[in-house]
């Protein structure tokens, strides 16, 4: 199966909501947890059991994993490999973005077959240029995977490069955007390479009209983002739109049958 067609069966099962394992340290004292690699893993196939077959993508947040070293990245190949074997696609939050042979390790170690850290999808960052992506593209499209390009960030020092003009008079978003589409160019039902738009950046000033990818729109519930805001930002319709959740499903932890409530509490709001 393709990435798109893949997408397409797990909203048609689940709906669009992806939720994030975010392991933050205040979560984690939050759930009475230590502060350790044991306490990580527990935190995180707690996580799993909840959200795994229930959900059409989880995110886990490679960072929040990696800070515990290699034990901590055990646990995020375990969480990728559960979930997987669950149904539920896999996008790892891990925002890598290189050149040359560098990108193209990246890619094998995300995008891989055969790769323990490879999930369905990996989120990358173009501010290299978007050409720079390549060997990411280009393997996911090999392997029925998919990648997630920055676009528009919700963070307040983003809008220095992202909004940035030049000499075309496109800004850099609308450059990646436009990259982005092109690549999605006549693949059904949608192309495998999305965006991230955050759901709190207020307006998006870009075209995002036609474009026939996937849309990560991390920031909504704790954050501020809301249905109204998606609407907003991507109109009426919102087939390719993945609203993400991460703090406002995790604070329901650490008991799995609260977790799994707030799931389907969100679900119904969207």
């Amino acid at each position: 199966m393709t990435f798109g067609e893949k997408l397409e069966k797990a909203v048609g099962a689940h709906g669009p909501l992806c939720v994030g394992i975010d392991p933050h340290p205040s979560l984690l004292d939050a759930w009475g947890l230590s502060r350790t690699a044991e306490g990580l893993e527990r935190f995180a196939l707690t996580a799993v059991e909840a959200f795994g077959g229930k959900v059409s993508m989880v995110k886990p947040q490679a960072a929040f994993f990696e800070a515990h070293g290699s034990r901590g990245v055990a646990v995020l190949e375990r969480v990728i490999a559960e979930l997987r074997d669950s149904g539920t696609l896999v996008l790892v939050d891990a925002k890598r973005g290189d050149i040359g042979s560098t990108m193209a390790a990246y890619a094998q170690a995300y995008l891989g077959d055969g790769s323990p850290l490879a999930g369905d999808a990996v989120t990358v960052s173009p501010f290299l240029g978007f050409g720079s992506l390549q060997p990411a593209l280009d393997t996911a499209r090999e392997t029925g995977r998919g990648v997630f390009v920055l676009a528009l960030t919700s963070n307040p020092e983003g809008a220095q490069v992202q909004r940035a003009v030049a000499p075309d008079g496109r800004t850099a978003a609308q450059t990646i955007i436009d990259f982005a589409a092109a690549r999605n160019s006549g693949i059904s039902p949608c192309g495998d390479v999305g965006l991230v738009v955050g759901a709190t950046i207020g307006e998006t000033d870009v075209d995002l009209g036609g474009f026939n990818g996937p849309i990560l729109a991390p920031g909504f519930g704790a954050q501020g983002g809301s249905v109204a805001d998606l609407k907003r930002l991507f109109g009426p319709d919102m087939r390719n739109v993945f609203p993400a959740s991460s703090r406002d499903v995790l604070k329901h932890g650490p008991d799995v049958s609260s977790l799994v409530r707030a799931v389907r509490s969100v679900q119904d709001s969207l």
